[in-house]
């Protein structure tokens, strides 16, 4: 055989070997075993697995097109590289489907253990709920969560860009297992959603001009430079404040609770607030939204945790610069008007009434009367409570935690049923008849 036929035939083993191993990759829902509670949302669900399936099929055509090309009479007349130049890109291709399904099944894949697989599906529950904004501002995409160790979460916003290419189809929440279960996962969890939910409304960029010319006109301009910074992690944590309270600082303390050199590190390239700062800014939010004596408290705490009598003078005076600036600051912000939300405000729109400190409390009281209130109230809604009987000294730490993976497994478990009845009233709707049966989705 030629050289150039042999080189050609090589290439065509490899790219049918590509179509081999493609074919071996299945959609989840043919091979992660979990309990039914333990499923993602059916939302989540087929927005994995299509973007997943159509992935896989534009990655079959390639192969297939370069198959053909190398059977045709250009390729018997190009350069021997050229065919190598083309099957390259195709195994690139190839391996970014791979990352991608692997990227996916690595957060599937916990769902498959027991206790955490039906805490997750719980989670997503939660996060649904704390991204859910009435109104119609926007349509918030599917939530998945996974855990993995550290002390901090992060999220992989939906409708990014994927490693490789490719809009991601849902949001992936990855959340530290050191706080299962209690309410701080609330705090973690919760900021990582404020970023999806700042991201739809398009907060940071309507924010910094604003900022920016602050920055020029009060005589503070540092601390107006640090909060335009800042300002996507701040958006994140007041969305946090906003629907889950004190419980949102509470956690927020002990995540950054850290040897007193880091917490008054000042690292401009950390798009986070100097976590002294973080903390004193996020009871201020939630002084503004939710006026109480327990932010006060929360800061001589914080304070005490932390004093700043050794530091050094240009510290103190920055954090004197930025406290003076910090009532300006979250009032800008809360009453801010984004052209998402049509001429509201930020405070307007969220359901700041019924997370009152006052009215979080009495619900407490009622639900020790009568615990199955507790199971009937929105997710964010739930922690807000119990984060707020932590707070008040009623709730400890060991009951919350049992409290909490009660409620997780509840809102799964209603997850499901709640998708088993749309599932049996979809199968006694009648179908429209086909022409041709539907192929295979893989």
């Amino acid at each position: 055989m030629p050289a150039h036929s042999y080189a050609l035939a090589l290439l065509s083993q490899e790219a049918r070997a590509l179509l081999t191993r493609l074919a071996l990759v299945k959609p989840f829902a043919l091979q992660e075993s979990m309990v039914p509670a333990a499923a993602l949302l059916p939302a989540a669900q087929i927005a994995i697995e299509t973007y997943l399936i159509t992935g896989r099929r534009r990655l079959r055509d390639l192969v297939l097109d370069f198959l053909g090309w190398l059977r045709s009479e250009d390729a018997r007349a190009a350069n021997v590289a050229e065919a190598q130049r083309r099957f390259t890109l195709l195994r690139l291709q190839f391996n970014t489907v791979l990352t991608q399904f692997d990227m996916f099944h690595a957060v599937l894949t916990q769902r498959s253990e027991s206790e955490t697989g039906v805490w997750l599906s719980g989670l997503d529950v939660v996060s649904a709920d704390a991204l859910e904004l009435p109104g119609g501002y926007y349509e918030p995409p599917p939530v998945v969560c996974y855990l993995d160790r550290g002390v901090g979460a992060a999220i992989r916003r939906a409708r990014t860009r994927l490693p490789g290419g490719g809009q991601n189809p849902v949001a992936i929440v990855r959340v530290p297992r050191e706080r299962m279960v209690g309410s701080g996962i609330a705090s973690s969890l919760v900021h990582e959603v404020g970023h999806q939910a700042a991201a739809l409304l398009d907060l940071v960029p309507s924010l910094r001009p604003v900022l920016r010319q602050r920055r020029q006109t009060e005589p503070d301009a540092t601390a107006w430079g640090l909060w335009d910074r800042w300002i996507s992690e701040i958006v994140a944590d007041f969305w946090s404040v906003a629907r889950v309270g004190v419980a949102s600082t509470l956690g927020l303390i002990g995540v950054v609770s850290l040897p007193q050199v880091f917490v008054f590190r000042m690292n401009l390239d950390d798009p986070h607030p100097m976590p002294w700062i973080r903390v004193k800014l996020s009871s201020a939010m939630g002084n503004a939204l939710y006026p109480h004596p327990q932010w006060r408290r929360l800061n001589e705490v914080w304070e005490s945790y932390y004093p700043r009598d050794n530091l050094d003078l240009a510290t103190r005076r920055l954090i004197a610069q930025l406290e003076a600036a910090m009532a300006g600051f979250v009032s800008l912000l809360i009453h801010h008007r984004p052209p998402s939300l049509r001429g509201y405000s930020l405070i307007e729109v969220l359901d700041v009434q019924s997370r009152q400190p006052a009215r979080l409390s009495s619900l407490f009281q009622r639900w020790q009367v009568a615990p199955q209130l507790m199971y009937r109230a929105a997710p964010s809604l739930a922690f807000a409570t119990l984060g707020q009987a932590r707070s008040d000294g009623l709730l400890s730490p060991e009951d919350e935690s049992v409290i909490l993976t009660k409620l997780l497994n509840q809102w799964a478990l209603r997850a499901t049923l709640d998708m088993s009845g749309a599932c049996a009233a979809a199968a006694r709707t009648p179908l429209p008849s086909l022409a041709r049966p539907p192929a295979l989705m893989y």
